[in-house]
């Protein structure tokens, strides 16, 4: 298949990025941080997430941050919201989106979310009404879905079975995760076969963790089956949970610099993005993990 003509980048770094961060982060360099991808052409910003601080605390400062961002019409504030507690304070802090979080390996689910897969569906059935009602789009992601840490490898046909399920509840695109970044060209391939044969490929993302170095090549493998919205996190913010030492979301800046290399559009300004990705990483008081970002640097000094 032709590789797509233009890809959306779903910018994952304030929520999936700095929650796997130790240095805790104030809501004002977030929200400086979400206005300089903003203002990088960045269209879908994955900006807060409401869950118990107690369990997630660098997500604390949640609706502070949505109450300060310098909104854009044509940019998506999203918010993950894994109950309706959680949606009604992502509603009342007016993100755009929601996201809610399945998984394809049973004991990651229980030791993640303390449920089977089907219980934590039928959690997600009110949040997905609840949206519905209020007109709120909801993006549906299935964690692990070529290994897991605690199962090993995930049969593809279950990973369509969860994906599938959650389409059929009304997420209008389901993200499918390599959580531990253990997947290849061959792995992604197959189960990339299974989930479109079921729901529509325009309806499918793809959320590559780099734990192995694999995730360029593994999104160079969901563009020929003519994927064309790829989540990442500037500077590859996030470490892997588990995996000690491991990096974890493939970096945007190393993702536009390939789809520019291929010539796919992406609407987003690659000289501010990497200024983006250098202003937080020295929040964190650490190098990008990005090596695009690094070479860049390199260069500047």
């Amino acid at each position: 298949m032709a590789l797509p003509k233009s890809v959306k980048i779903v910018e994952v770094g304030p929520r999936d990025g700095l929650q796997n961060e130790k240095e805790l982060v104030a809501a004002k360099d977030k929200i400086q941080l979400i206005n300089k991808l903003s203002n990088a052409g960045l269209s879908y910003i994955e900006a807060a997430s409401f869950v118990s601080p107690k369990w997630v605390p660098q997500m604390a400062t949640s609706s502070d941050v949505m109450a300060g961002i310098e909104r854009k019409t044509n940019v998506t504030y999203a918010a993950l919201t894994p109950n309706l507690k959680g949606f009604e304070a992502a509603l009342a802090a007016g993100v755009s989106e929601v996201a809610i979080f399945g998984a394809a390996s049973e004991a990651f689910s229980q030791k993640n979310i303390n449920c089977s897969i089907d219980e934590s569906l039928a959690r997600f059935e009110p949040v997905i009404r609840a949206a519905k009602q209020h007109g709120i789009l909801v993006r549906g992601y299935v964690s692990c879905v070529v290994g897991c840490p605690y199962d090993g490898d995930i049969a593809p046909d279950t990973v369509a079975e969860v994906a599938e399920k959650l389409y059929k509840m009304g997420c209008y695109e389901i993200s499918l995760g390599d959580t531990i970044g253990v997947g290849t060209v061959a792995s992604v391939n197959k189960m990339l076969q299974a989930v479109s044969a079921r729901i529509p490929v325009k309806h499918l993302a793809v959320h590559f963790h780099d734990t192995y170095g694999q995730a360029l090549t593994n999104i160079y493998a969901a563009l020929q089956h003519g994927v064309s919205v790829v989540d990442s996190a500037i500077a590859g913010l996030g470490g892997c949970p588990y995996a000690k030492g491991a990096s974890g979301n493939v970096a945007t800046e190393d993702v536009v610099y390939m789809l520019n290399g291929l010539a796919i559009e992406t609407g987003i300004n690659f000289d501010t993005l990497l200024e983006a990705g250098w202003y937080i990483s020295n929040k964190l008081g650490k190098a990008p993990v990005s090596k695009v970002s690094n070479a860049f640097l390199a260069k500047c000094e």
